[in-house]
């Protein structure tokens, strides 16, 4: 697993040893971020069950100005602060332990808005469905921002809250992103 474009160009990030951790596909990443395109320049992102760091280190690469990292996983946190490091991405990054919904809720209440946030759950566990709950409750993302979201073919997109707006889906096999976008003027 590597960089693709960007300020960190080719870096090979540190991935687990086992199978706890599923990081997106090169070649998955690399189209999400060919959609994404330059809206990711300047951008402030949340990475919504980390990882490796791997979505949230891309966006930094392509240019965005702040990450910030959640996972509930001691292990995975240990290999997100790692890859940071090897990006020298300490000042732009903010890593924190905890469930992704709860944390999202609670910097939503805190009045913390994103421009993207990755969401990347485990698969078939629920997961995409509280996330896109707390948006529509505790919108952790600003008006025109994105959330993109990684599932399963065999994990369905819930009913999307007012405010929210499926804009575009790809399929790669097995593995579906869907880009949401949150446009709730009245919050």
């Amino acid at each position: 697993m590597r960089i693709i474009t960007g300020k960190a160009r080719g870096l090979q990030l540190t991935v687990p040893k086992n199978y706890d951790v599923r990081p997106t596909a090169d070649r998955v990443k690399e189209s999400v971020f060919n959609i994404i395109g330059s809206k990711i320049i300047n951008a402030t992102v949340l990475d919504l069950f980390a990882g490796t760091g791997n979505l949230g280190l891309e966006s930094w690469s392509r240019g965005a100005k702040s990450i910030t990292f959640i996972d509930e996983s001691k292990e995975s946190l240990r290999l997100v602060k790692s890859n940071i490091a090897k990006c020298r991405a300490e000042n732009d990054c903010t890593v924190l332990k905890g469930s992704a919904p709860q944390v999202a809720e609670r910097m939503a209440q805190q009045g913390q808005r994103f421009d993207f946030a990755f969401c990347d759950p485990p698969y078939n566990k629920g997961w995409v469905q509280q996330i896109i709950a707390v948006l529509g409750k505790n919108p952790f993302l600003e008006n025109g921002g994105y959330l993109v979201v990684e599932r399963s073919a065999h994990d369905e997109l819930p009913p999307l809250p007012e405010g929210c707006e499926l804009v575009r889906t790809q399929h790669y096999g097995e593995t579906i992103i869907d880009f949401i976008l949150w446009n709730n003027l009245e919050k």
